[in-house]
């Protein structure tokens, strides 16, 4: 049934698609590029197709090629997962997680604890960057939290919360506010969708837009820095009810006229479909759930 499938020339395959390069891909295969690029060849044939572009800048796969590499990566990662259960004692069970630095630091590595008093036998390993993980094309990760303005209908996604905006500051700046000599952290949110989350929203709302003309700005483009620098009292930050959370409940921050708040995306926990059935996603995506829950 399965005597004619060019199983090598596939693990070449994939390891190439993945990496994007001929010679990382006979790297950690341990032979050489030009095997590889007989292996690629002899597939080539084989399919009647041209899976890969090929240049003097190197290779890049074509739209057939990524076809057969997103197939070819699960079914892989699929067979991996299915012997490692003939040796669970010898395999950590881990689970990848990807998501912001902001939101890793302010929301979910403060949590994790009550993770692992929960699911003991499963270990967190946090990716963070801004740029979102094609999940369809790496399965390496597991999960990927992400504030969206509508759900990736290719993506099975679990609501977690709602995000609002409003002015944070710490507790003393708040308390002795100098109106005439205002200072305002200035962060550059990348919300999806057509949210307008930013000071002149927000002191339109609060019908105070002369603060813009007077106001020092203290510019970061880092989620975490701008709200580390509330917290030193450097100014009010303008930051989502979600990523406060923590520093609210300890007292680091509090809100400066709580009744103004604008509206911003909600933050969903995403998988490839069917990885939501696998015991450690769906451990860990239950436990979200209950953690989002209690932050109300």
């Amino acid at each position: 049934m399965f005597s004619t499938l060019p199983l090598n020339a596939l693990r070449t395959f994939e390891a190439a698609a993945r990496l994007g390069s001929f010679k990382a891909a006979a790297e950690e295969l341990s032979v050489t590029p030009a095997a590889i690029s007989h292996q690629i060849r002899t597939l080539e044939t084989h399919l009647g197709a041209r899976l890969f572009n090929r240049s003097g800048q190197g290779v890049t796969v074509t739209e057939e090629g990524e076809s057969l590499y997103r197939q070819t990566h699960r079914a892989l990662s699929d067979i991996r997962r299915s012997l490692e259960a003939f040796y669970p004692d010898t395999v950590q069970q881990t689970l990848t997680i990807t998501t912001t630095p902001g939101f890793a630091a302010a929301w979910l590595i403060p949590r994790l604890g009550s993770f692992y008093k929960r699911f003991g036998h499963f270990d967190v390993r946090v990716d963070t960057r801004n740029e979102l993980v094609d999940l369809l094309r790496d399965s390496s990760i597991d999960v990927a939290i992400r504030s969206v303005s509508r759900d990736d209908p290719r993506l099975f996604s679990q609501a977690l919360m709602h995000e609002r905006f409003s002015a944070y500051g710490a507790p003393d700046l708040v308390a002795s506010l100098n109106l005439e000599q205002i200072e305002l952290i200035n962060l550059r949110w990348k919300i999806p969708g057509a949210f307008s989350v930013n000071w002149e929203s927000w002191c339109a709302a609060a019908a105070c837009q002369s603060w813009l003309e007077t106001a020092q700005m203290r510019e970061f483009d880092d989620e975490h820095f701008a709200l580390s620098a509330a917290i030193a009292g450097h100014g009010l930050v303008l930051a989502s009810n979600v990523l406060v959370a923590n520093s609210l409940r300890r007292g680091e921050l509090v809100a400066y006229r709580p009744e103004i708040s604008l509206p911003g995306p909600r933050y969903v926990a995403a998988c490839v479909p069917g990885k939501e059935r696998q015991a450690h996603v769906s451990a860990f995506l239950r436990w979200l759930v209950d953690a989002a829950l209690e932050d109300g």
